[in-house]
């Protein structure tokens, strides 16, 4: 007997309510081996690529004191891994004050790809978010609350704070004013193109700002990417027109984050500032905001095989309408038959329920078996809060569950077993590997692939440039919006073949 070909009853099962019929398709589907074999193979593949990946991961740092194990990832206040280096130009403020200055320029210098091999390419021109403005914060201490208003390479003038948060302000056209103020907790942004009126970018209220903070200029620029690797980018902005209230006395330089070449000495290309008169040129490099791709592995990686493992699970489902179609035992509109949409409601409750459990325990295993395998090798690794960490491994489940349903429901409509499967992964798995290899990644915000940012243990923040790859954390949509294009898709599938099913019974009633 074919593995996946039900036992024929010697008798039809006989009409009747929802719960008799679910009943008699569980009996089906858990005494079909090559159904029951399939959800576990599903299980092995996946976990076993995601612990082949976590068992294969070994980073190490090169510092002044020699290769060895990377740091931990910075930690900003609410948790997430972040970047913290730039440079500042400050003096101490008590109490409450402002600054108020104009970027008049802003120039920078970024590698490029090496046209001849060993000669550095480095051109003049500034990334994206190349950043400088007026910044004010707890402590030159990493990681410590701030709020600073800027000027872009192209996004214009912002507002960001702690890292994660980031308020759009008005275009760049030219030289612009910018003010910040502070008002005991209360940090204010204003932003000017004459520096007569004034526009609020936006305010924060930073809990517990003590008495006495650092006030003053910075300029900072992440890398430039290129082939999902960030190389070496530093940002110039030319400020003058400096005006400072509640603050007095003599600037201060700090290169904050820098770090040192493998000699312990020789900083990592520093900032600085040079004085012109009334003008201060700042040089800077790094970043103030989210660590995205630096701040260690991702929870995620352990579920990069899913899409492979999710095939098992779409034949299953096929397999779980065809094999009975093909022998005649669906839809024939006999009165003995359950009513169809029943019968497939049945069904879809049925594989979808087996998925679930199926994507759970996958991802209940490889997702804390993985990371601990991480931290066995001394990898650095994003932090994940619980709530995150379950919703990547419950997420999946629910995806594997609406996956199993779409392939259902496409069985259903299409009658083919062959067809109805290749469907399915076109839709589902071939998306996803697209996207992982850096092609096409839209193609996760239209088909049900897009599912797949359940699993996002990072987010993705529009004010951090990214390689758009899954492979660097990438996803076009954030995570509940992602699965329920994934539902959409399978309750339209099935929703489709039940409609077309309850027309065929109807029109096949008067015969019978």
């Amino acid at each position: 007997m074919n593995p996946f070909t039900p036992h024929r009853s010697s008798q039809r099962v006989e009409q009747g309510g929802f719960p008799q019929v679910l009943r008699a398709e569980w009996t089906k589907f858990r005494t079909v081996r090559g159904w029951v074999l399939a959800m576990a193979a599903s299980v092995l593949v996946t976990v076993s690529l995601g612990l082949l990946i976590a068992g294969g991961a070994h980073s190490a740092c090169v510092t002044g004191k020699g290769e060895g194990p990377c740091p931990a990832p910075l930690v900003g206040p609410d948790g997430t891994a972040v970047n913290d280096r730039y440079y500042f130009v400050h003096q101490p403020l008590k109490g409450n004050g402002s600054i108020t200055a104009r970027v008049s320029d802003m120039t920078g210098q970024i590698r490029l790809p090496d046209v001849v091999p060993g000669v550095r390419n480095v051109k003049e021109g500034v990334v994206p978010w190349a950043k400088a403005g007026l910044l004010v914060r707890q402590s030159l201490k990493q990681g410590t609350p701030y709020a600073a208003v800027m000027l872009t390479g192209a996004h214009g003038v912002r507002m960001q704070y702690n890292y994660i948060h980031d308020v759009p302000g008005g275009p760049h056209n030219g030289p612009q004013w910018l003010r910040l103020t502070r008002s005991g907790d209360t940090i204010t942004g204003y932003e000017s193109d004459d520096g007569k009126t004034w526009t609020e970018v936006g305010t924060v209220k930073l809990t517990g700002l003590p008495e006495t903070v650092e006030i003053g200029l910075f300029a900072t620029s992440p890398g430039v990417l290129w082939e999902m690797a960030q190389a070496f980018a530093q940002a110039t902005a030319t400020f003058d027109q400096i005006k400072l209230q509640g603050a007095s006395g003599s600037w201060r330089r700090d290169d904050v984050g820098v770090v040192m070449e493998s000699d312990g000495k020789t900083p990592h290309h520093p900032g600085g500032v040079v004085e012109s008169g009334d003008k201060l040129l700042v040089t800077g490099v790094g970043d103030i905001g989210p660590a995205t791709v630096d701040g260690g592995l991702r929870a995620d990686l352990m579920l990069i095989g899913g899409a492979v493992g999710l095939i098992p699970v779409l034949v299953a489902a096929v397999m779980f309408f065809t094999a009975e179609h093909r022998r005649g035992l669906i839809g024939t509109g006999l009165p003995a038959e359950p009513h169809p949409a029943r019968l497939l409601a049945a069904k879809a409750a049925v594989v979808g329920a087996v998925a679930f459990v199926t994507g759970l325990v996958t991802s209940g295993v490889v997702v804390p078996a993985g990371l601990a395998m991480l931290r066995a090798n001394q990898n650095p690794i994003q932090p994940i809060t619980l709530g995150t960490e379950l919703r990547v491994i419950v997420g999946y489940a629910a995806l594997t569950a609406a996956a199993a349903v779409l392939a259902l429901g496409l069985a259903a409509l299409v009658k083919r077993g062959i067809v109805a499967i290749g469907l399915a992964i076109a839709l589902v798995v071939v998306p996803y590997l697209l996207a992982t290899a850096g092609l096409v990644p839209w193609l996760l915000m239209i088909t049900p692939a897009a599912g797949f940012a359940i699993t996002q243990s990072v987010p993705t923040f529009a004010h951090v440039d990214v390689d758009q790859s899954l492979l660097g954390g990438y996803y076009p949509l954030p995570p509940w919006a992602g699965l329920t294009v994934t539902c959409g898709y399978a309750a339209l599938a099935l929703g489709a073949a039940i409609a077309i099913h309850r027309r065929k019974t109807a029109l096949q009633a008067p015969l019978t």
